[in-house]
Protein backbone atom coordinates (compact mmCIF):
# COMPACT_ATOMS: atom_id res chain seq x y z
CA UNK A 1 0.00 0.00 0.00
CA UNK A 2 1.48 3.27 -1.11
CA UNK A 3 -0.67 6.14 0.01
CA UNK A 4 -1.01 9.39 -1.55
CA UNK A 5 -0.12 11.19 1.66
CA UNK A 6 3.60 9.98 1.76
CA UNK A 7 3.88 9.71 -2.30
CA UNK A 8 2.25 12.29 -3.79
CA UNK A 9 2.70 11.90 -7.53
CA UNK A 10 1.15 8.89 -9.33
CA UNK A 11 4.72 8.00 -11.07
CA UNK A 12 6.62 7.81 -7.57
CA UNK A 13 3.41 5.40 -6.07
CA UNK A 14 3.70 3.09 -9.25
CA UNK A 15 7.71 3.06 -9.15
CA UNK A 16 7.76 2.17 -5.69
CA UNK A 17 4.87 -0.48 -6.07
CA UNK A 18 6.76 -1.94 -9.37
CA UNK A 19 9.88 -2.02 -6.70
CA UNK A 20 7.77 -3.82 -4.20
CA UNK A 21 6.85 -6.35 -7.29
CA UNK A 22 10.30 -7.14 -8.28
CA UNK A 23 11.32 -7.94 -4.97
CA UNK A 24 8.85 -10.00 -3.70
CA UNK A 25 8.98 -11.89 -6.84
CA UNK A 26 12.69 -12.66 -5.93
CA UNK A 27 12.16 -13.77 -2.70
CA UNK A 28 8.16 -15.50 -3.32
CA UNK A 29 9.90 -19.09 -2.87
CA UNK A 30 11.32 -18.62 0.05
CA UNK A 31 8.52 -16.55 2.34
CA UNK A 32 6.02 -19.01 4.25
CA UNK A 33 2.61 -18.85 2.77
CA UNK A 34 0.50 -16.00 3.96
CA UNK A 35 -0.82 -13.05 2.83
CA UNK A 36 2.27 -10.66 3.10
CA UNK A 37 1.20 -6.61 2.89
CA UNK A 38 3.76 -4.04 2.25
CA UNK A 39 3.02 -0.49 3.42
CA UNK A 40 4.46 2.60 3.39
CA UNK A 41 4.61 4.52 6.36
CA UNK A 42 6.69 7.44 6.19
CA UNK A 43 7.21 9.81 3.21
CA UNK A 44 9.94 10.08 0.80
CA UNK A 45 12.02 13.29 0.72
CA UNK A 46 11.01 15.38 -2.41
CA UNK A 47 14.38 17.33 -1.96
CA UNK A 48 16.21 13.88 -1.82
CA UNK A 49 14.29 12.40 -4.42
CA UNK A 50 13.89 14.62 -6.85
CA UNK A 51 12.25 12.48 -9.54
CA UNK A 52 10.00 9.13 -9.22
CA UNK A 53 12.27 7.94 -11.95
CA UNK A 54 15.41 8.39 -10.68
CA UNK A 55 17.76 5.74 -10.02
CA UNK A 56 18.76 7.24 -6.77
CA UNK A 57 14.86 6.63 -5.62
CA UNK A 58 14.72 3.15 -6.95
CA UNK A 59 18.16 1.80 -4.99
CA UNK A 60 16.92 3.24 -2.13
CA UNK A 61 13.24 1.88 -2.19
CA UNK A 62 15.39 -2.03 -3.42
CA UNK A 63 17.72 -1.56 -0.13
CA UNK A 64 14.41 -1.18 1.91
CA UNK A 65 12.84 -3.79 0.53
CA UNK A 66 15.12 -6.27 0.65
CA UNK A 67 15.88 -5.90 4.23
CA UNK A 68 12.03 -6.20 4.93
CA UNK A 69 11.95 -9.35 2.65
CA UNK A 70 14.65 -10.91 4.40
CA UNK A 71 13.97 -9.87 7.95
CA UNK A 72 10.17 -11.90 6.97
CA UNK A 73 12.67 -14.94 5.75
CA UNK A 74 14.94 -15.61 8.34
CA UNK A 75 12.75 -13.63 11.21
CA UNK A 76 15.17 -12.59 14.13
CA UNK A 77 15.62 -15.02 16.99
CA UNK A 78 13.36 -14.55 19.83
CA UNK A 79 15.56 -13.14 22.69
CA UNK A 80 16.14 -15.76 25.51
CA UNK A 81 15.06 -14.65 29.27
CA UNK A 82 17.89 -14.61 31.89
CA UNK A 83 16.27 -16.87 34.83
Amino acid sequence: MVPKRWARSAVTRNAIKRQIYNVSARFGDRLPVAAHVVRLRTSFDRKRFISASSAHLKLAVRQELEQLFAGAVHPPAPAQVAA
